[in-house]
């Protein structure tokens, strides 16, 4: 079946209890495959049966689906994001009526209380989640601290996200989900497209890491090495920024597989 948002689950997880063998696959990968097929005709019967071929023509994963925990973190993790969309909006928002020349008292009271609500509401989530992987990673995520420029909130989400480091099997992998995968266009002489990176991936672990990355530059030898070193060859800071987005997920699937902490000596953790 097609990941399709929330909505492949319930028949998922139903074929897994039920011990029917299932695969996941990503919805772009097989709307692909169906273009390449160039069908002029589009209905649930024809989308069905190209989806039966793609998968008699590839040699598919089965999906193992999560456990409580990982199911319960994801939700928090994904409701913490849209709590902090509302928090901004409503911070702008007093922001925007307190510069009126006479602001409505009663609206300015709403709006504060909700803001206030909404903060309690994040902390009790944020409470919830540090208990939950803790629970369950708490030496993985002792490990990943031990990274400089890798702070708590992002060395949690890589857990959450990734669940303990365990659905990826190579760093690379693990890039290309966060969409820092570089994209290169070139044709010839003529087509010479800037290189950039695919942005096809999770959002939230990318300007997570993004942030990390300045911070990274000043306290993580490897990722100083590197970014000087691009610096040094002309190329944007912007791009070496990315280059150490790529450096730290590196650095953390190797600590997260070897099981130790970050050591500046160790080849395996600087390299990359």
């Amino acid at each position: 079946m097609e990941s399709r948002g929330y909505y492949h689950y319930q028949l998922a997880y139903f074929l897994l209890e039920s011990s029917i063998r299932v695969s996941v696959e990503n919805g772009l990968s097989v709307k692909r495959f169906i273009q390449m097929k160039l069908s002029k005709v589009k209905t649930d019967k024809s989308d069905a049966k190209l989806i039966c071929e793609y998968a008699k023509s590839r040699n598919l994963h089965l999906w193992e689906g999560q456990s409580k925990n990982q199911i319960e973190c994801l939700q928090i993790s994904r409701l913490l994001d849209l709590y902090t969309k509302q928090s901004t909006a409503l911070k702008n928002k007093i922001h925007g009526e307190q510069t009126l020349g006479s602001p409505c008292k009663i609206v300015l009271q709403s709006l504060k209380q909700s803001l206030r609500n909404l903060s309690k509401e994040v902390k009790r989530l944020e409470q919830r989640l540090i208990e939950i992987v803790k629970s369950e990673h708490q030496e993985l995520l002792s490990l990943l601290e031990s990274i400089p420029g890798l702070g708590r909130k992002t060395a949690m989400t890589l857990i959450v996200l990734t669940d303990g480091f365990q659905r990826f099997e190579s760093a690379q992998q693990l890039c290309s989900y966060s969409g820092l995968s570089p994209v290169i266009r070139q044709s010839g002489s003529s087509v010479r497209g800037r290189p950039r990176i695919s942005k096809v991936g999770n959002k939230k672990l990318r300007n997570l890491l993004f942030m990390c990355s300045f911070r990274a530059c000043k306290q993580n030898e490897g990722c100083r090495k590197m970014y000087e070193r691009i610096v040094a060859k002309g190329k944007s800071k912007k791009l070496a920024l990315i280059a150490i987005c790529n450096k730290l997920l590196k650095q953390a699937f190797a600590i997260a597989k070897q099981g130790l902490p970050y050591d500046p000596n160790l080849r395996s953790q600087l390299a990359g």
